[in-house]
């Protein structure tokens, strides 16, 4: 026990309930370094009792944007790392009725900080590539359905993300991630 510390996520003043960013305690010497990046029972001691049925890497290069996607009908709980580079990771709470509903939650996550970012379901996720290149891991508790995806414009002014876009950079984007509609349409 006490491998990993658990920081709740609060905005404006509010956590967001289940939103959890994870640090595992890593062993290092002149050779490396050794962590456990997920161990079910520590997970449970702090509330994360889920089972994960599919793990997932993606790469990116600079700039690109990935997101904001949630599954409607078959929902997943994800842990997210990122294994190289560095990405600043979003989730905004899609709950009905939650008292956060809307609103976002953005975390850096890196190869060197080895933050984790656990997303219950029923919140839209994405990532903005902010290294050279990045490589992404996440653990999901259902299925990938592809039919069953949804998202929502990463730029949703009623969301109000505000993703750290520095002064030149050119982002990169699916065809679906731009064209996305509102928080409000989902209503």
């Amino acid at each position: 026990m006490g491998k990993i510390t658990v920081e709740e996520c609060i905005t404006d003043g509010m956590v967001i309930e289940g939103l959890k960013v994870i640090t595992p305690q890593v062993f290092g010497d002149n050779r490396g370094y050794f962590m456990e990046t997920y161990n079910y029972n520590d997970f449970k001691a702090v509330g994360i009792d889920h089972v994960f049925v599919q793990d997932n890497q993606s790469a990116s290069k600079k700039g690109v944007l990935r997101g904001l996607h949630f599954q409607k009908e078959f929902p997943q709980d994800k842990l997210v790392r990122v294994v190289r580079g560095e990405v600043f990771d979003v989730a905004v709470d899609l709950r009905k009725g939650s008292k956060t509903y809307g609103k976002w939650y953005g975390v850096l996550l890196s190869e060197e900080n080895k933050k984790q970012f656990f997303i219950p379901k029923n919140f839209a996720h994405g990532f903005l590539v902010l290294s050279d290149y990045a490589e992404f891991c996440y653990k999901c508790t259902d299925f990938y359905h592809p039919n069953d995806e949804g998202g929502l414009l990463w730029s949703d002014p009623e969301i109000g993300v505000e993703w750290p876009i520095p002064d030149g950079m050119e982002l990169l984007l699916s065809d679906k991630d731009q064209k996305w509609g509102s928080i409000k349409d989902l209503n």
